[in-house]
């Protein structure tokens, strides 16, 4: 079969004849061309008339028009290659007479396209050549100036930019649309700027949104690392009072044992007998007679709940400017011994973490709060870490007592003041 196109070897695009090659060569630069038996697609649009030369324009034409009916009129147009062409024009600059697969010499007469005079006086203002604005507003289908410059701009690289169009004789072309009137201009001008303002304020929204985002993400790392800082200092803290009691009780330790050499050298010394240790406990004296015993009148032992009420009380005058902090201690404490009264088997309620934010805020933080759970049977672990009461030392009658004194320091506005 005879070459019906030329094929840029370099960019691979079709021609239909040597003048389009030359033209494509003095635009790209490119100059490596073979024959080829592909024909060049001639897809003509079924609405506008417009030629297309592949899939690609013909995607391109329906979304800027949404014409999606295409002819294909592809073996219409296909003619053999003639390559002498170039050499029969000569010099002279016309252009030769191309010839049909027929022989007869009768070519179909190709003409421009009508377009909208008003939009292509437009372009050609914007300084557009004639030739690229009427291929702009012929392949967008005459429908704005925007569109037509949307247009330009997608397809300023192609290599038949600036060829004026060229359609078949008697085409049909799609009469231009009228222009806008003056107030239609602006009603759509305010129409645009309508739309814009609300895309700026969707934009400016969902901006301000990610930034709250942003800050809420970060606030909560900034309490989280500060919570895990004071849980820190609160642990370094323990460890260097648990370090400081050992320290002291290994020192108590040193003075008695040089005490008791000492008192062995002096024994030695005057030939005394090693002093037994059986006996060597000192004897307690008889304590003197209280006022009590004197008077011969009966001795009452405090009792328990005689020593909660003392220490409620004392919490309340070491913090009486705060009343409303230390009633809401008095209130965590009774929920506190309740919580233990009606469940005694449950640990949860009988194990209290010391380092708690929240109860170093309602009790740990004042002064004899802590005492106060001490005295109800809760006991401090060996890490100092937790307030715990064992199972088998839940006494309901101390804890009951405990509710009680609790009940009255709440409810008596008086508590402690005498």
């Amino acid at each position: 079969m005879a070459g019906v196109s030329l094929k840029c070897g370099d960019c691979g695009s079709l021609l239909k004849s040597v003048e389009e090659a030359q033209e494509h060569a003095e635009l790209t630069s490119h100059s490596n061309f073979v024959e080829s038996t592909e024909p060049v697609l001639n897809l003509v649009c079924s609405t506008c008339r417009k030629p297309c030369r592949s899939k690609t324009e013909t995607d391109l034409h329906t979304k800027r028009t949404g014409h999606t009916e295409f002819v294909d009129k592809t073996s219409e147009a296909v003619k053999p290659i003639n390559l002498e062409s170039s050499s029969n024009s000569g010099g002279s600059g016309a252009a030769p007479m191309d010839v049909d697969a027929g022989g007869s010499g009768a070519t179909e007469e190709m003409v421009v396209p009508e377009v909208d005079k008003k939009l292509l006086e437009e372009l050609e203002g914007m300084g557009f050549t004639t030739a690229r604005a009427t291929r702009a507003l012929h392949c967008s289908g005459n429908a704005s100036l925007e569109t037509a410059v949307n247009w330009i701009v997608e397809h300023e690289n192609d290599p038949d930019i600036d060829q004026m169009p060229m359609v078949p004789a008697g085409t049909k072309n799609e009469p231009p649309k009228p222009s806008l009137t003056e107030e239609e201009k602006k009603q759509k001008l305010l129409e645009l700027r309508e739309r814009a303002r609300k895309k700026k304020e969707e934009e400016e929204k969902k901006l301000e949104r990610e930034r709250e985002k942003e800050r809420i993400r970060i606030g909560k790392e900034l309490l989280e690392a500060k919570r895990t800082e004071e849980e820190n200092e609160r642990k370094r803290i323990i460890a260097l009072r648990k370090a400081e009691k050992e320290e002291e009780k290994r020192a108590r330790e040193k003075v008695r044992q040089k005490l008791e050499e000492d008192k062995a050298e002096r024994r030695r010394k005057l030939g005394l007998p090693p002093e037994d240790p059986a006996t060597s406990k000192p004897v307690p004296k008889p304590s003197e007679p209280t006022l009590e015993k004197k008077m011969g009148l009966p001795v009452k032992a405090v009792s328990k709940a005689e020593h909660m009420r003392e220490c409620l009380r004392s919490l309340k005058k070491n913090h009486q400017d705060d009343d409303a902090r230390v009633k809401r201690a008095f209130q965590t404490l009774f929920t506190y011994a309740g919580n233990v009264v009606k469940n005694p088997d449950e640990e949860k309620f009988r194990k209290i973490r010391l380092t708690n934010q929240a109860f170093q805020d309602r009790v740990g933080g004042l002064k004899g709060g802590i005492e106060f759970l001490e005295l109800c049977g809760f006991e401090k672990s060996e890490d100092g870490e937790f307030l715990y009461m064992p199972r088998n030392k839940v006494d309901i009658a101390v804890m009951n007592s405990a509710g009680k004194e609790l009940q009255s320091a709440i409810e008596n506005p008086h508590f402690g003041i005498l």
